[in-house]
């Protein structure tokens, strides 16, 4: 199991060495200034050439590499070009939106999928079947910034429950608290979570028809256990194996798709500082944020290996 672990972590690392290059790399091909972006068009050229010896940007692209990279080591990200305050601090703010958004359209998602999934298996070629995976196919056609606006015109345009968007805060201190931030973003971890969940059920639904096939399923059926009893208790474990890889999947893409999402309601959360930093072209905060959302789905990928090895005994054998 160590060796398991180490071979994971290895990859990991590897990864993220190799994500922090192409992300440096392409930041540094795009066109755009950001000295002449903060100056304004009309600045002199002496007032952004000095600019740019301020901010760095005139020393090889190499050295502010390794600066970067020997930054973010001892937990240093530098300060934005526009907001002046540390990168930290903003991302900090901004995660405090997005991961329980994608959390919360996570939790919603797994909860739909496998009860959908599963009992679309149990009813095989029947009308529950064919129902809920017709439902699942027009899921996964619709868009969610699509679907989000339609939340917003039936939940709080015309039945008024739900704020249009915003975000409160999670302390009550600055006019908000845990309910009303919850509310927040109910409507759209619903929109992230539609399509996923429509994904997630059709595997889910084939991983357990094909569990269902196996002999010992119908060794526990001939001593005597109920059908439902068999399906919960053993076809679904073992059928989790893909299903876990699509959620670890799935939770990496909500982590790092929630842009969109997060301009129609206005939260301000990762996605929507990043699309912000890129109009402004404030390349330190890009480069820092799309950095870490790789890294959580790098991390969200080795937490599903380890699962991996927590479900399935064979795996730990075969790498012990």
């Amino acid at each position: 199991m160590s060796i398991f672990l180490l071979k994971r972590l290895l990859t990991l690392i590897a990864t993220l060495l190799g994500a922090s290059i192409v992300v440096f790399a392409v930041l540094e091909v795009l066109p755009g200034d950001a000295a002449q972006m903060l100056m304004g068009p009309d600045a002199e050229p002496e007032a952004v050439a000095a600019m740019v010896q301020q901010l760095g940007l005139d020393q090889p692209a190499l050295t502010r590499y390794w600066q970067w990279i020997a930054g973010l080591l001892h937990g240093n990200m530098g300060d934005s070009y526009v907001y002046g305050s540390p990168v930290a601090e903003l991302v900090w703010e901004r995660l405090a939106v997005t991961v329980p958004l994608a959390i919360m359209a996570m939790c919603i998602t797994a909860v739909l999928a496998i009860a959908a999934g599963v009992f679309a298996a149990a009813n095989h070629k029947r009308w529950g079947d064919v129902g809920l995976m017709g439902l699942a196919q027009i899921g996964i056609a619709i868009p969610n910034f699509w679907f989000a606006i339609l939340l917003i015109l039936l939940f709080s345009v015309k039945l008024q429950w739900f704020s249009a968007g915003g975000f409160p805060g999670w302390s009550e201190e600055a006019g908000g608290g845990f309910w009303p931030a919850l509310q927040a973003l109910l409507l759209p971890a619903i929109a992230l979570a539609v399509v996923q969940a429509a994904i997630l059920a059709r595997i889910t639904r084939s991983a357990v028809l094909e569990v269902l096939r196996e002999d010992f399923v119908r060794t526990a059926r001939a001593k005597g256990l109920s059908r439902g009893a068999a399906l919960w208790r053993h076809v679904l474990r073992n059928a989790m194996i893909p299903v876990v890889t699509v959620m670890g999947l799935q939770f990496a893409n909500l982590l790092a798709g929630t842009i969109v999402v997060e301009n129609v309601f206005y939260l301000p959360g990762l996605g929507r500082l990043i699309f912000q930093s890129i109009s402004n072209r404030d390349v330190i905060v890009v480069r820092n944020c799309v950095l870490l959302l790789a890294a959580m789905v790098v991390v969200v990928n080795f937490v599903v290996d380890v699962l991996y090895a927590a479900i399935d005994p064979r795996i730990k054998a075969g790498d012990i």
